[in-house]
């Protein structure tokens, strides 16, 4: 989709604004009393990441949207440092004026521009988190879902990272996608599913992760949420639908 052919909706009920490209399902949601609140389920699932790894210290998001993601490292993430990666000026525009999106500092960087592109333009090792975000009506773009990105986002992540990448359970490429990601990253894939609508976060580990025991990963998420208040443990029950386990370790 060209940057012009973009149609920005946006609605307001009970307090949430939204955020709609044309016709589509709802790309982002705020709550107008609390802008920093990851209201949509699939962008809490997403820091489920932190059940394996430390908060980044270097992350790039590919896609905004409304910038819930970016909002919430920004305010809770006080060590990471975020570069948004966006198509569309109009996206990071409607953002700042609608969503409370702050301006960029030293630790947030918001550049318009083509994500593929910019990932192939980063210097090895010098990533600890990509998320890959970027949909349209039609799905993920083609560029950022072949396995030649996908194998250079992992050249890019240094030692333990990570690349996290946001599919619909839906999409009839979603087995090919994880195909995809399983064949770059050596088959060390974790899927999260989120509690609400279709989405599901694809972990994809730069190095194994030693099959934690379920017993360790309770422990952490007790701590997270006490930490960041979203619901790590439920996360951790999650886990069981859609990876390999046993009743003691997670195989990942």
């Amino acid at each position: 989709m060209a940057a012009d052919e973009l149609v920005i909706d946006i609605s307001e009920e009970f307090g949430v604004r939204k955020l709609h490209f044309g016709q589509d399902d709802t790309q982002s949601a705020m709550r107008v009393s609390d802008p920093v609140e990851l209201v949509l389920a699939y962008t809490r699932c997403l820091f489920g990441i932190l059940l394996f790894i430390d908060p980044p210290r270097e992350m790039l998001l590919i896609g905004l949207g409304g910038g819930s993601i970016a909002k919430w490292v920004h305010a809770r993430l006080p060590s990471t440092r975020l570069t948004c990666v966006e198509l569309h000026e109009q996206v990071v525009n409607v953002a700042r004026s609608m969503f409370a999106l702050p301006p960029d500092d030293a630790r947030l960087q918001v550049r318009v521009g083509d994500g593929a592109a910019h990932v192939y333009g980063l210097p090895a090792d010098s990533t600890d988190l990509i998320v890959m975000d970027a949909y349209s009506a039609t799905g993920i773009a083609a560029p950022l879902a072949s396995a030649d990105f996908f194998a250079a986002c992992r050249e890019r992540l240094t030692g333990n990272g990570v690349l996290a990448v946001n599919l619909w359970s839906s999409d009839k490429r979603f087995g090919m996608y994880r195909e995809r990601l399983g064949s770059a990253f050596d088959g060390r894939v974790l899927c999260l599913p989120a509690r609400q609508r279709g989405n599901v976060m694809a972990f994809a580990f730069n190095q194994p992760q030693n099959n934690p025991q379920w017993a360790r990963l309770a422990e952490r998420a007790q701590v997270l949420e006490a930490a960041y208040g979203l619901e790590f443990a439920e996360f951790v029950a999650d886990l069981v639908r859609m990876n390999p386990y046993n009743d003691r370790r997670l195989f990942i």
